[in-house]
């Protein structure tokens, strides 16, 4: 049988030539196309992904290793197998049928989000599928679902949808490059990233505050965490979220975090509030034991690397002494190192940190902590405050 006589899977056809594929490659956005035709398209002056339309900041290709494997496998045997039955392991519907329910503008928002639901559950139970998902295109396909709408409306009609289609993306992305993300540079996305934000459940916001965690680690992104950081309603919700001291606040403190990986951003998060949220949010714990307090609690600490972050402790009535009851908890000593640390950045050029640090009881604090069972490091680090603050005592006096 030829090529011609052969009903090719659509699966296995270049979008460009819609022929079997010869040498599948992979560009940034996640789409597959036959080496020579994405080459050609490329060659004519374009500068754009010919299936998602996304401007190709990278042009690089990648060969699809797995695909050329499956089509390989596939034409061993004549054609007689179901090419799916080469990437589904088990029973459920195929990754084919699974794709054209997500494509398809006649699938019904039920049958999508059933689609997605069984997508998740086979993820989740067999790990391989996921490989085989990234290699026929699913990553760009969820991602587009979650954000190709821009209006508040078209979301509120489809919340379930998106909450399904980000959390399988955000399974995928693990076995991905990160670089299909930078749709999100497009004015389009970005801005439907923020409508999300805005009216998006808890889970939706968890799932954002995931995603820019994903952002900020990889290279690919750098640059898309850098305009992250300047996109203030997207920052103004993230600090919300922490400020009211919510499910997803755990999920917003790690957000802000990652984009404190960009040193730009810092400033911006501290403008919008975030050394404010997250004392509201520590203040909060010492009273509810939160989990998430310590780490609350390493963030500040590096926005207390840029001068407007002390100021922003200082301005707060509460930023000292907040600070003060970290240093020392009876139930543990997470977040101690953190909290004497940031002491010592505030206490060592302000006489007025000192004075509120002292009159907190935090002479009292860094002696329980000594006598406790934290480590040496901590120990060391409580003796330095300890002792910067009974020598500045001395000389404040003097003055």
């Amino acid at each position: 049988m030829n090529e011609a006589e052969m009903v090719i899977p659509h699966l296995f056809r270049c979008p460009i030539s819609l022929d079997l594929f010869t040498d599948p490659v992979t560009l940034s956005t996640g789409q597959t196309y036959d080496r020579s035709s994405i080459e050609q398209w490329l060659a004519a002056g374009n500068l754009t992904c010919p299936v998602t339309m996304q401007k190709l900041h990278d042009p690089s290709m990648v060969p699809n290793h797995t695909l050329r494997h499956l089509i390989d496998q596939w034409l061993q045997t004549g054609q007689q197998v179901d090419p799916e039955s080469l990437t589904v392991m088990g029973p459920g519907p195929s990754l084919a049928a699974m794709k054209c329910s997500l494509q398809s503008q006649e699938s019904s928002l039920e049958n999508k989000l059933e689609t997605l639901k069984a997508i998740r559950v086979s993820s989740d139970e067999l790990s391989s599928r996921n490989s085989y998902m990234i290699q026929l295109g699913f990553l760009p396909l969820l991602l587009e679902l979650v954000f190709g709408q821009v209006e508040a409306e078209q979301y509120r009609d489809s919340l379930k949808l998106v909450e399904e289609a980000l959390s399988c993306a955000l399974k995928l992305l693990a076995f991905s490059e990160l670089g299909c993300l930078n749709m999100l540079k497009e004015e389009s996305k970005l801005e439907s990233l923020v409508v999300l934000f805005k009216h998006g459940t808890p889970m939706i916001k968890t799932s954002v505050c995931n995603l820019l965690e994903a952002i900020s680690s990889s290279s690919e992104t750098k640059e898309l965490c850098a305009t992250l950081g300047t996109t203030h309603q997207l920052l103004q919700g993230i600090v919300l979220l922490v400020h009211h001291d919510c499910e997803a606040s755990e999920a917003g403190i790690k957000a802000i975090l990652a984009l404190c990986s960009v040193e730009s951003n810092k400033e911006n998060l501290i403008r919008e509030g975030a050394v404010d949220g997250l004392i509201s949010y520590i203040s909060n714990a010492q009273v509810k034991e939160k989990s998430a307090a310590p780490l609350a609690m390493a963030v500040l600490e590096v926005l207390l690397g840029v001068e407007s972050g002390r100021e922003a402790v200082l301005n707060n009535p509460n930023g000292v002494k907040a600070l003060v009851k970290m240093t020392f908890k009876v139930s543990d000593h997470q977040g101690s190192e953190n909290a004497v640390s940031s002491l010592m950045v505030l206490c060592t050029d302000s006489l007025r940190a000192r004075e509120e640090a002292i009159s907190a009881g935090v002479l009292t604090q860094l002696l329980f902590l000594l006598q406790s069972q934290c480590s040496g490091t901590i120990k060391t680090k409580a003796r330095m405050l300890l002792k910067l603050l009974r020598s500045k005592r001395i000389m404040d006096q003097n003055h």
